[in-house]
């Protein structure tokens, strides 16, 4: 007998089944630095989404990857970034000029959000030893919670 996900998520004392859990694909994030637009307008806040295999693959068969694969960073980050401050359309051009701690941050945020989904770490303060979750994409500066 073949059960459905929604079958298999059912409480059996519950009349209708349990809505299931909406995935998280976009995740806010603020920049150390900030983008510099040609008008000197800094962009710190921005969002980027999880990426699919097209977006890993895609850059692949850039040429400008091909010649130099250290370029394949910058065409990947350009895909997944929904928004960098009032920019919504950012292209490789835009992440070229991020100083290198953002495209550092960048790249570090995006293997935090799309290794194997997990965003939260287990942490214990250490003054007052109590164990907590904090969420890792969740955009803040170092020290924040």
């Amino acid at each position: 007998m073949r059960r459905t996900i929604a079958a298999a998520t059912a409480r059996p004392e519950a009349d209708s089944p349990v809505q299931p859990e909406r995935l998280r694909t976009e995740f806010a994030f603020e920049l150390p630095r900030g983008y510099v637009d040609e008008s000197g307008t800094v962009h710190r806040s921005g969002v980027m989404r999880l990426a699919t295999a097209r977006d890993e693959l895609i850059p692949l068969r850039d040429d400008r990857v091909r010649e130099n694969s250290a370029y394949l960073s910058v065409v990947l980050i350009a895909r997944v970034l929904i928004r960098l401050g009032t920019i919504e359309d950012v292209h490789p051009g835009v992440v070229e000029d991020l100083f290198a701690s953002d495209l550092a941050f960048l790249q570090d945020f995006y293997r935090r959000i799309n290794a194997e989904g997990h965003t939260r770490a287990a942490v214990t303060c250490p003054a007052c030893r109590e164990n907590f979750a904090v969420d890792l994409a969740g955009g803040g500066r170092l020290g924040e919670s």
